[in-house]
């Protein structure tokens, strides 16, 4: 299943590699595709992913989640 979130903060190449390897950590996450165009993340999911790890991934790399 693949998810797209949009993501406030991201202006360079440095930034989409940090929310890429922030998401690659959360468990059940692969394929992160980043676009900083559109400030966005694509992402395939194995299973169910809490959108509060996703959310806390994205933070951590100093980024934030839209809704």
């Amino acid at each position: 299943m693949s998810t797209t979130i949009k993501i406030k903060g991201m202006s360079c190449n440095h930034c989409a590699t940090a929310v890429t390897k922030a998401l690659a950590t959360v468990a059940g996450i692969t394929n992160v595709k980043v676009d900083l165009g559109a400030g966005t993340a694509t992402y395939d999911a194995t299973a169910a992913v809490d959108s509060a790890l996703v959310q806390a991934a994205v933070a951590k790399a100093g980024y934030e989640v839209i809704q």
